[in-house]
């Protein structure tokens, strides 16, 4: 199986110097850039480096720059990296062994948090990506010991920083020529990828053998320090992924979950986040494009349950 390697960079040269060098030390089949409008060496890294690279001119939101490298890769698998994901030796070989052992689609490598590059700490990141049955995506096992998730086991998806899909899920659920949906922009996109993924059949795995290591800039723990626009983005993009990927079988089956966690959600944000009120609005003037992508989805569903709740598990 060919494995194209995908980086990201958007005035990241400090930290590409560190991530490109790791992933070229993995010869994948193909090595591509995006360099996302970057003023700094960006681009002289990636043509050091790189099998290929993509110079957007005009900076892109981080969706659209996901779909130009998307494109770009022309392996059976593509491994998704980002200027600040650091992947271990072995990290090529493990994840494709997951990948071709369970016929998934995704495999979720160990995600370990790093302070910078080659500053490793003893903290997951996380071991993949769930969404939950009230349809809120979350991190797994984010800030427990890295050494207690051990175990290779199915999970809901693979986070969007590091991740590799076989193409043929990628594509199964891509609108168009969309992979990444251009109008959530940037937060929660990557489990909007996974959800339709699962949406299409495909299964994601947890890999420990695959090891990341990962500079986290957002997380539970560091939400505060968002801007109200980022923190609103998320919180209406759940809204879309709901409009796009979501059977009513499966709404009606939840809605007393889904239900409590609007009611406690709404009074979150008029009691202690009012900078989230704008967000209905913002979700219900792209709730037609939502539905448009909904109708493209839906049409290719193949599976009648998603296993919303699905994750990996430390080892005692």
């Amino acid at each position: 199986m060919r494995v194209s390697f995908f980086i990201l960079s958007t005035d990241e040269g400090a930290l590409l110097r560190h991530s490109l060098a790791a992933a070229a030390a993995e010869e994948p089949d193909e090595l591509v850039l995006v360099d996302n409008a970057s003023r700094d060496e960006t681009g002289d890294l990636g043509r050091a480096h790189a099998t290929r690279v993509v110079r957007l001119e005009r900076r892109a939101s981080y969706c659209d720059a996901m779909n130009a490298g998307i494109a770009a890769c022309s392996g059976d698998a593509i491994a998704l990296l980002q200027a600040d994901t650091f992947v271990a030796p072995g990290y090529r070989d493990a994840a494709l062994r997951a990948l071709e052992d369970r016929g998934g689609g995704a495999v979720a490598p160990r995600l370990v948090r790093a302070t910078g590059p080659g500053r490793p700490t003893d903290e997951l990141d996380t071991a993949g990506m769930v969404v939950d049955r009230r349809r809120k995506n979350g991190l797994v096992g984010h800030g427990t010991p890295a050494d207690a998730w051990t175990a290779r086991t199915e999970v809901f998806g693979a986070d969007g920083a590091a991740a590799l899909y076989r193409r043929g899920a990628l594509l199964d659920g891509a609108v168009g020529t969309e992979v990444f949906d251009p109008a959530l922009e940037r937060w929660a996109s990557d489990a909007d990828v996974a959800w339709r993924a699962r949406v299409m059949g495909w299964r994601a795995v947890y890999e420990p053998d695959a090891l990341v290591h990962h500079i986290r800039t957002y997380s539970p723990s560091t939400r505060d320090t968002m801007s109200a626009e980022s923190r609103r983005m998320q919180f209406r993009n759940r809204y879309l992924m709901m409009a796009k990927n979501d059977s009513w079988r499966e709404i009606r089956r939840d809605l007393h979950r889904i239900a409590l966690y609007e009611i406690l959600a709404l009074g979150h944000a008029l009691l202690r986040e009012r900078d989230l009120l704008p967000a209905y609005g913002e979700a219900r003037r792209l709730l037609p494009g939502a539905r448009a992508r909904r109708r493209h989805v839906q049409a290719r569903r193949r599976v009648d349950r998603v296993p919303f709740g699905l994750a990996a598990r430390p080892v005692s």
